[in-house]
Formats: structure tokens, C-alpha cells, sequence
């Protein structure tokens, strides 16, 4: 399985694909908030980079999944 590197906080379980491949599953507004509390970003450009440089990466048949937990619409930071 692949990690996405330096979100390990925010893994909240594994996932079995259709072709029987294990992926680590994140919560995607646990990933922003590391953004933002780790790196000092902004929370506008935390979303900005997990859409493009998180979600928006494919790394093969186990790239992880980011899930937004919860009833959120919109990220609280």
C-alpha cells in the first residue's frame, strides 16, 4: 500500500478495491488541517493543494483515497 507522505494522523482505515488491492484510506479535512498547522498555510491554500497535489495525484492501482468525513461542506480548519 502507499502512503501519502506526512499525513499518517490522518489515516482513518484501509479500503479493498474491485480488483482485490488494499488502499490506505485519509480523512481529507484531517490532511488540510496538518497543512495548515505543520506548513503555516493559509486554509484557501490548503484545499488549493490537496485538490491538486493530493487528490489531483495518481500514483498507481493503490493510490490512497481522501474521504470527507462528516456532514461538512465546507473545511473548518
Amino acid at each position: 500500500m502507499k502512503k501519502a507522505d506526512g499525513f499518517d494522523e490522518a489515516i482513518i482505515g484501509v479500503t479493498s478495491l474491485w480488483n482485490g488491492e488494499d488502499v490506505l484510506v485519509y480523512d481529507y479535512y484531517k490532511c488540510a488541517l496538518i497543512l495548515e498547522t505543520r506548513d503555516g498555510m493559509p486554509e484557501e491554500d490548503c484545499i488549493d493543494f490537496m485538490e491538486y497535489n493530493v487528490i489531483g495525484s495518481y500514483v498507481g492501482e493503490d493510490t490512497p483515497i481522501f474521504v470527507r468525513v462528516g456532514d461538512q461542506v465546507d473545511v473548518d480548519l
